[in-house]
């Protein structure tokens, strides 16, 4: 176990993250549920990309209750732009279980909700209720590996287990509200990933890699996962100025959502015909029509056009969709020319 950080480094370091802190509208209060909404919208986005969707958001949804009773189609449509859209599914499924039940003050009881992993439960129940565990993310990561000259494989379980233990050393006998927040500061203003400012760190005098000049050399860093290549051959169905959807239980990306009918297909190459091709986390999806799918045994639900994005505003379903009227409108033309 490496050893805690003294005291008065800590007091050293909350010191400078109540003089440097960047003056962010989450930081604003301890109430769970905007603290809650932050976290995950933070995941997989910057925080500066992030104000502006924060702000609309809980305009539109000031309370749980506000989200809770609001239907999934008005929650994406104020989610459009963050991506991955299954955390919206997640927020709204835990909101009605909030609204109904209360906001639990325990991580622990926080990971039986909807979304609710490790790192947001750990970061909901410090920020808001300030209950003494550390919060793991990317730039804590950075901070403790560089601090410990720590070359352990993170994304392992044994090795995130080891983080959390270093992480909840540093929240013993201090506010862990502040200590976290000071540790995701640090990583992202001072302790970058390719170019840390190391002369402005607090944490410098007892940092081992530093001390070693080998700052550069924490994290480990993880193998990428190669790519998949996908091909899914699409049949949209148009009746009356509506389009068929069907909940996709058939694609790995896009899941449980809204799509069209269709079928994916696992391939070694990409295809020389497609209409749309799109990246989805390790997938690349090459896109074509066939209006020869079976779909009889489908339950299709017809929403109307103007509703699309509204049901499913991934970008994904509305290159798709630009591309299928594309076509059919040129199909128009041509039938035109040969009459």
């Amino acid at each position: 176990m490496k050893s805690k950080p003294s005291p008065k480094l800590r007091r050293r370091f909350l010191d400078w993250y109540e003089e440097s802190r960047r003056d962010l509208p989450w930081r604003k209060g301890r109430d769970p549920y905007s603290i809650w909404i932050s976290e995950v919208m933070l995941q997989q986005t910057t925080s500066q990309a992030v104000v502006g969707f924060y702000a609309r958001f809980l305009d539109r949804f000031p309370r749980v209750g506000d989200l809770a009773e609001a239907s999934m189609e008005e929650v994406y449509e104020q989610w459009a732009g963050l991506g991955y859209y299954s955390r919206a599914r997640n927020l709204h499924r835990a909101a009605q279980q909030l609204h109904a039940n209360g906001f639990p003050q325990s991580h622990v009881q926080l990971l039986d909700l909807p979304g609710f992993g490790p790192y947001t439960s750990r970061s909901v129940a410090s920020l808001a209720f300030d209950e003494a565990v550390g919060v793991v993310d990317g730039n804590v990561i950075r901070v403790l590996s560089r601090f410990y000259a720590l070359g352990e494989a993170w994304w392992t379980v044994a090795g995130r287990q080891q983080f959390q233990n270093l992480a909840d050393q540093w929240v013993e006998g201090v506010a862990s509200s502040q200590m976290n927040q000071a540790m995701m500061e640090l990583g992202a203003t001072v302790c970058r990933p390719l170019s840390p400012n190391c002369p402005s760190c607090p944490l410098r005098t007892e940092c081992v890699a530093y001390a070693e000049d080998r700052v550069t050399a924490y994290p480990l860093v993880r193998e990428k996962r190669a790519n998949e290549i996908l091909i899914w051959r699409v049949n949209v169905k148009e009746d009356r100025n509506k389009l068929g959807l069907v909940k996709n239980d058939y694609a790995p990306f896009l899941k449980g959502q809204s799509i069209f009918p269709g079928l994916v297909e696992r391939v070694q190459t990409r295809p020389k015909d497609f209409i749309v091709s799109h990246s989805i986390t390790h997938y690349q999806i090459y896109v074509q029509f066939s209006a020869s799918i079976d779909d009889q045994d489908l339950s299709i639900d017809w929403v109307a056009l103007e509703n699309v994005p509204r049901v499913n505003p991934s970008s994904l379903i509305a290159k798709v969709l630009k591309a299928w009227f594309k076509n059919k409108n040129e199909k128009s033309a041509h039938q035109l020319e040969l009459r």
